[in-house]
């Protein structure tokens, strides 16, 4: 056997399959969001003034579902609104996307208030830290606390999730795909995408 051939050899029995697995269906994304509100209730002073928001653009979807769940939960004051992390990246050279800049929109000044902030996919942490910057133009929190429907792991910052749907193991090459009735016209639904094996 020629060296070329036995190098090829072992990729008949190793090369990962490509394209999209299932992780989460619109069934298992309610029932994660549902028990992320009631932690979310449990772990928040009654007397502090709740505010969630959403990292457009499903992290906003997002942040206004959990609101309203929060809301059938129990009374307690509760505001929704999204912040725009754009202008506060500091990944913009290496994203092969630039997001298209949306407003920030709080309902009511976020000093001393119980700030949550609502993604997706929480993945390099880079999103959150501009997040966090972007929430210092606006007031000083009480506290911050970030709740994410995925948590993928390989962060590059020191971050961590607060309220978590689901923790999904990755490697760095894939890609965790989210989709949201109201943002894609589509079933919720959160695949795992793997690159496509190497020929």
């Amino acid at each position: 056997m020629r060296p070329c051939e036995a190098a090829k050899e072992p990729m008949k029995h190793n090369t990962q399959q490509a394209g999209p697995s299932p992780v989460m269906d619109a069934t298992a994304i309610e029932k994660s969001l549902r028990r992320m509100a009631h932690e979310i209730v449990e772990q928040t002073r009654d007397d502090r003034l709740l505010v969630l928001a959403g990292i457009p653009t499903r992290g906003a979807v997002l942040a206004v579902r959990l609101a309203s769940l929060i809301e059938s939960i129990g009374a307690r004051p509760l505001f929704c609104g999204t912040i725009d992390v754009s202008m506060h990246r500091d990944d913009l050279a290496t994203r092969r996307r630039v997001a298209a800049l949306q407003p920030t929109r709080l309902p009511v000044a976020i000093d001393g208030a119980e700030l949550i902030l609502v993604d997706d996919v929480f993945f390099t942490g880079r999103t959150v830290r501009a997040a966090l910057d972007a929430v210092s133009s606006f007031g000083r929190p009480a506290r911050i606390r970030l709740a994410v429907l995925v948590d993928r792991g390989h962060r590059e910052l020191p971050l961590r999730a607060d309220f978590v749907g689901k923790n999904i193991p990755t490697a760095p090459g894939d890609r965790v795909r989210v989709r949201l009735e109201e943002s894609d016209s589509e079933s919720d639904s959160v695949q795992l995408v793997h690159p496509e094996a190497c020929p």
